[in-house]
C-alpha cells in the first residue's frame, strides 16, 4: 500500500508540474492574441485565471514534493548505497535548476498579466 501511495504522490507531483507548464503557455498565447487584436482588457481576466491556476499548480507540486520526500523513506535503498548517494546529489541539482525555472516562469507570467 505504501508503494502505491508513493507512486500516486509522484504522479500528482509530475502532473501538476505539467499543468503549470501548460498555464505558462496559456498565459503567453492569450497575451499574444490580446495584443494582436488590441483588446487586451477583454483577455485580462482569462490571463489572470490562468496565472492563478498556475500558482495553484505550483502549490500542489511543492506539497506533493514534500509528501514524496517522506514516502521515499518507506521504499529504502533500491539501487545500492553508492548509487543512492549519487541519486540524492543529482536530485538536489535538478531541484535547484527547477526552482529557478519555476521562479522565472512565474515572473514571466506575472509580467504578462500585470503589465
Amino acid at each position: 500500500m505504501r508503494k502505491a501511495l508513493t507512486i500516486f504522490i509522484g504522479f500528482i507531483h509530475d502532473f501538476a508540474a505539467g499543468c503549470w507548464g501548460a498555464s505558462v503557455l496559456a498565459v503567453y498565447w492569450v497575451d499574444k492574441i490580446g495584443a494582436g487584436q488590441g483588446s487586451g482588457t477583454m483577455f485580462f481576466d482569462l490571463k489572470k485565471q490562468f496565472f492563478f491556476l498556475g500558482l495553484g499548480c505550483v502549490a500542489v507540486v511543492v506539497l506533493a514534493g514534500m509528501g514524496r520526500t517522506f514516502t521515499y523513506a518507506y521504499i529504502g535503498s533500491v539501487y545500492g548505497e553508492d548509487a543512492e548517494k549519487l541519486r540524492k546529489k543529482m536530485l538536489a541539482v535538478k531541484h535547484i535548476i527547477l526552482f529557478t525555472v519555476f521562479g522565472l516562469g512565474i515572473w514571466w507570467q506575472y509580467t504578462m498579466v500585470y503589465r
